[in-house]
């Protein structure tokens, strides 16, 4: 059997507040076996996304152990971590958080050139191809479509071979037919390369696509 690809263990997180202390993760327990989908689900504020900000190591945990890609992410530091993301994880947002004065081209390529990627322009127009894009590679943000910005943004969590695929409400800012669309995509990039993903959505339908389900209230996972 697959050891788990990301295991935690009574993880906790509190932030501070005027109001005094908040806690945001009050002892998540869930092990992801590598290639799996899992969806994650709950009412806002429950603390769904900041379960992804800590498995990507832009979140510290209080208390409990997190091991992701045999990492304990407790023992790192941020210089570390940051090699951890690039190494391991790619990030599909919301709102795309594509850089405007670049081309979607130059867009999927940043992160390969940072990753000292050989040929990181040769691999972007692949992964853009591989999106549908190839026909927008030098076409900038602004002259994009929603579905078309979100397939960039695909295209870059994807092209630098991401063992984990991190997909926060990737379709909240997208009509339901552009949404479907790219939910398709995601999931056949996930399928065609063997990726853990872990996608964040309200919507249950979407949810139901994936091999399991968490739900999140009060942070804790109330149900899987």
């Amino acid at each position: 059997m697959n050891e788990p690809i990301v295991s935690l263990s009574d993880v906790k997180v509190t932030l501070a507040a005027s109001a005094g202390p908040v806690e945001i993760l009050r002892g998540i327990d869930l092990d992801i076996k590598p290639g799996s989908a899992v969806g994650i689900v709950g009412p806002s504020g429950s603390g769904k996304t900041t379960l992804l900000m800590v498995l990507a190591g832009l979140e510290a945990i209080n208390a409990g152990t997190i091991n992701v890609c045999d990492h304990d992410l407790t023992r790192l530091n941020e210089n570390q971590l940051a090699a951890f993301r690039r190494d391991h994880i790619g990030i599909v947002f919301q709102s795309f958080h594509l850089i405007p004065a670049m081309t979607a081209l130059e867009n999927v390529a940043v992160p390969l050139e940072f990753n000292s990627t050989p040929n990181a322009y040769k691999q972007a127009e692949k992964a853009l191809d591989r999106v549908g894009l190839s026909h927008r590679l030098d076409h900038y943000p602004s002259q994009l479509s929603g579905g078309e910005q979100q397939r960039v943004a695909i295209a870059r969590a994807m092209a630098a071979g991401a063992s984990i695929i991190l997909a926060d409400e990737p379709t909240g800012n997208l009509d339901r037919e552009t949404g479907e669309k790219i939910i398709d995509l995601l999931f056949d990039m996930q399928r065609e390369n063997g990726t853990t993903l872990l996608l964040v959505t309200h919507d249950p339908l979407l949810a139901q696509k994936c091999d399991r389900v968490c739900e999140v209230r009060d942070g804790l996972i109330t149900q899987i």
